[in-house]
């Protein structure tokens, strides 16, 4: 990690999404086995969101298991079902103690695991009403499949073409509070969105590191803010 820099306070960013890449890369460099890569990224996922909360981000939402992460090998999903399902149990009640409010997006379809989806209603009625940061889980999510699944909703809701608009169909997102994205971060050297947040991060900063998720922690994420408030947003405009 370089030399951790502290953001401004005033300037922060609403909303910042991770995506959260490198853990196969990591565990194979040191001769483990793939899934010791996920385990090992824990510990950098609690950091970074603790570290969200303690300088008041507002939200943080990370890209924990995709539409397309069906496709690996079968073994590695299973681990993958199982090991969200340990941490939400692990650490929902540590978080709730830290005034973290837990939410999911992504599909609950057949394919998650019920005890999965017991652990997720668990976290989310947890933390309910907590006040302080919003720590979003995109899980069994892909941003194309959102927008589909939104466009199917106003076709069922009977809603006119004529009344379509960019409000009508955020309200049938898997989650209509979500603010769009302000910085998008990805580790691991990759630069690509990979189907994340597609409505949301329609102007976002993005931010790509070369370090692995494992080896990320809060002062990767303070830098790449400060990465972000040194950057001129115009939205299309001009600051003049």
């Amino acid at each position: 990690m370089n030399r951790r820099l502290d953001p401004d306070p005033r300037r922060l960013p609403r909303h910042v999404a991770c995506v959260m890449d490198g853990n196969g890369r990591w565990a194979q460099s040191r001769g483990l086995a793939r899934t010791e890569g996920h385990t090992a990224g824990e510990d950098a996922l609690i950091d970074t969101v603790e570290g969200a909360a303690d300088i008041g981000l507002e939200w943080l939402t990370v890209y924990a298991f995709s539409t397309e992460n069906w496709r690996r090998p079968p073994s590695e999903v299973r681990f993958l079902m199982g090991f969200n399902e340990s941490l939400l149990e692990r650490r929902s009640r540590e978080l709730h103690e830290k005034n973290v409010r837990i939410r999911f997006v992504g599909r609950r379809d057949s394919r998650v695991p019920r005890r999965t989806q017991t652990r997720i209603d668990e976290a989310i009625e947890l933390t309910g009403n907590n006040t302080g940061l919003t720590f979003t889980v995109a899980f069994n999510y892909g941003g194309r499949a959102e927008i589909v699944d939104a466009a199917a909703a106003l076709i069922r809701d009977g809603v006119s073409a004529a009344d379509v608009d960019e409000a009508a169909l955020v309200r049938r997102l898997y989650d209509p509070e979500m603010p769009d994205v302000d910085l998008v971060i990805r580790t691991s050297g990759e630069h690509r969105v990979s189907n994340f947040l597609l409505w949301h991060m329609a102007y976002s900063e993005l931010v790509f590191t070369d370090t692995l998720w494992p080896d990320f922690r809060r002062g990767d994420l303070y830098n790449a803010i400060c990465t972000y408030q040194a950057r001129d947003r115009r939205f299309g405009g001009l600051n003049c």
